[in-house]
Formats: C-alpha cells, sequence, structure tokens
C-alpha cells in the first residue's frame, strides 16, 4: 500500500510566480516541519553529510532556518512558524512507509559513498533526513531569539497555518504540498523556503526556483468545483491518510466528481469502490483540529544570545552570523496582529 506525499492535485493548479519583494509587509504562516525536512535535505556536503557542529550534531536545520529567516526580515516578511503536534491516527501508515524509505536511503547512501559514487550518495542521502526532537526545540530556540514567533498546533500544522490565514491572522500559508488547499487556506505559497538557485537532483545542472502563490478561489473556479467537492478529490487521489483509489488520478478523479457530485454517487454508479472511512477522512480536512489563537506577538533579535546560540553551541562563523544578522532591521518589533487586524496582511 503506496500513500502520497501530501495530495498531489499538481496536473489541477496552476500557481502564479511571485518574490519575496511582493511580499514584503505580509505575515506569512510556515509549515514548519516541511522547512526543516527541506534544510536538512539540500543543506549538505557534495558526499551527502549534513552539516554538523564541533559534538557531531546535525545543524543544517538551523543553517538553513537562520540565513532564510534572515532574507525574509530583510524583505519586510513577517514569518510565523507553525509546528506539527500529534497527528491524527489515520496518518499512522504514512508516518510508517515514511520511516521505513528514510532507512532505505540511509543505507542506499552508505553503499554509495563505499562505491564512491559521490553523485548517487548525495542523491540517497537527501531522502534519508530525520527531524528529532532536538532538533525542533533548537529551531524553537532560534526562531525566539530572532524574534519570530512560532506556534504549536494539537495535530497538523497545515491545518492550523490554513486555519490561521482564513482568520486573517496571516496573509497566506507556506508549505510544498497542496493539502493547505484542502484545509481550505485562502492562499497558499509554495517554494518559499528553498526559493533561489538549486541543483536539480542527480546532475550538476542548476535552476532557479521562485515562490509561487496559489490561489483557492482561483483553483475552485477553474476547476468548476467546490472545496467540498476538492477534498473528495484529493481522497480519490490518495493523502497522508489514504492511499486512494488505484488507477485514478487527478484528472480523472476532478471527471467523477465534476459527473456524479460527490464520492457516494459515484460508488452507488460502480465507478468506484466504497470507502469506509470517507466521512472520518473528510472531517480531518473540512473540521481538522486547531487551536484557537487571537493575536501574534513578535520579538526583537537577540544579538548576543543568537551569537552564543549559534556560534558558541553550534560551531557557526561569528563573522557570517554577524554579517547576516547586519541585514535585519533591529529597531523595533512589527506591530502585534490580531484577528480583527486583516488590512494588515
Amino acid at each position: 500500500m503506496r500513500f502520497p506525499m501530501g495530495v498531489d492535485i499538481s496536473a489541477l493548479v496552476e500557481g502564479k510566480t511571485i518574490s519575496l519583494k511582493d511580499l514584503a509587509g505580509k505575515t506569512i504562516a510556515i509549515d514548519a516541519f516541511n522547512s526543516l525536512y527541506q534544510f536538512l535535505s539540500i543543506i549538505r556536503q557534495p558526499d551527502g553529510t549534513p552539516l554538523r557542529n564541533r559534538d557531531g550534531e546535525v545543524t543544517s536545520h538551523l543553517s538553513g532556518l537562520f540565513y532564510r529567516c534572515i532574507n525574509f526580515l530583510e524583505a519586510g516578511i513577517r514569518p510565523i512558524f507553525v509546528f506539527d503536534g500529534e497527528p491524527p491516527e489515520l496518518k499512522k501508515d504514512t508516518i510508517d512507509e515514511r520511516i521505513a524509505a528514510r532507512r532505505a536511503a540511509e543505507t542506499a547512501w552508505h553503499e554509495a559513498l563505499a562505491e564512491g559514487d559521490i553523485r548517487k550518495a548525495w542523491s540517497k542521502a537527501t531522502r534519508s533526513s530525520r527531524l528529532t526532537g532536538m532538533m525542533i526545540d533548537d529551531s524553537k530556540k532560534l526562531l525566539e531569539l530572532l524574534g519570530i514567533p512560532w506556534v504549536q498546533a494539537p495535530s497538523e500544522g497545515e491545518a492550523q497555518a490554513s486555519c490561521m490565514t482564513m482568520k486573517g491572522l496571516a496573509h497566506a500559508a507556506a508549505s510544498q504540498d497542496f493539502d493547505s488547499l484542502l484545509f481550505g487556506c485562502p492562499r497558499l505559497i509554495r517554494n518559499l523556503a528553498i526559493s533561489g538557485r538549486r541543483r536539480l537532483p542527480r546532475s550538476n545542472r542548476f535552476v532557479q526556483i521562485e515562490p509561487e502563490l496559489v490561489n483557492l478561489e482561483d483553483v475552485l473556479k477553474t476547476l468548476g468545483a467546490t472545496r467540498e467537492q476538492l477534498v473528495d478529490i484529493g481522497i480519490l487521489i490518495g493523502t497522508d491518510f489514504n492511499p486512494g483509489i488505484k488507477g485514478i488520478g487527478p484528472k480523472k478523479a476532478l471527471s467523477l466528481i465534476k459527473e456524479y457530485g460527490k464520492i457516494e454517487k459515484a460508488v452507488s454508479a460502480g465507478k468506484v469502490k466504497e470507502i469506509e472511512i470517507l466521512d472520518q477522512l473528510r472531517r480531518i480536512f473540512l473540521e481538522p483540529e486547531i487551536c484557537d489563537i487571537e493575536k501574534i506577538n513578535w520579538g526583537t533579535v537577540q544579538r548576543p544570545t543568537i551569537i552564543g546560540f549559534m556560534c558558541d553551541k553550534h560551531s557557526f562563523s561569528v563573522d557570517r552570523i554577524n554579517s547576516a544578522l547586519d541585514r535585519v532591521p533591529e529597531s523595533k518589533p512589527p506591530a502585534a496582529i490580531s484577528s480583527l487586524d486583516r488590512w494588515l496582511s
């Protein structure tokens, strides 16, 4: 049984390329786990070895988080990082598959290193990333030192970020996955954590990756579907919580839902088999577990403590950290954002 990495509706969705400058003055709710895994994946030595401090602890995630946040602050973007909580029980099989895939990739990485195949080693290493509790704690600590707020979601971080965007606490949510659209996020930004020049897998070619804005209203209008129908389309294709129906991809799922309106009618017509946990799957997206937040507060950049944390504890260069911090206006924190301050976003 294969579960997708998030719902794959890329064939049905068209976004608009934007730049960091387009987000100046905007508050963005960022899927923290999604971003940290990206940093762990791409910030590595040519042979796939991640960055480490003098004690051998992985620091690729801190490097990516620090410099990306500096870019955000310099561009006038107000980021809020949202961390996953306890996953729904239906996600267990997906999590187990991902753990197994990472272990297999780690084994293949070491085998490639033993064979002297550096290109293959790097490719396999990027799929072996693991995010530990210590990494999460250190990431939260760094955000606090940068004056950047973070939110602990009770369950899915994307659901929490989507709710905050719907509520007006953020202009958009940022994630690589399209699940945010099923959670009702009005605006989704992809590639925000990894924008810039990136090497293509298994090659020495580089491409320029730009942020992409996806508007839910535009997507639904283009598809001629409601959000509830988009959720049904996702369920037919497969999500983190169900494997989908074999032989049904995005275009076929869209066609079925447009013809029959919802999954039950397609089942009655004999077009798809019955999904026993259908109502439970729908509730994950339409009635997600979230925490109610009324206000977001920013702090100030704590330069001396950042130097101690990044350089003394985690072996980063003092000169480079100071140089990056010099790019950030440190006068005072942004004004607090409440659910009534939609105009600020």
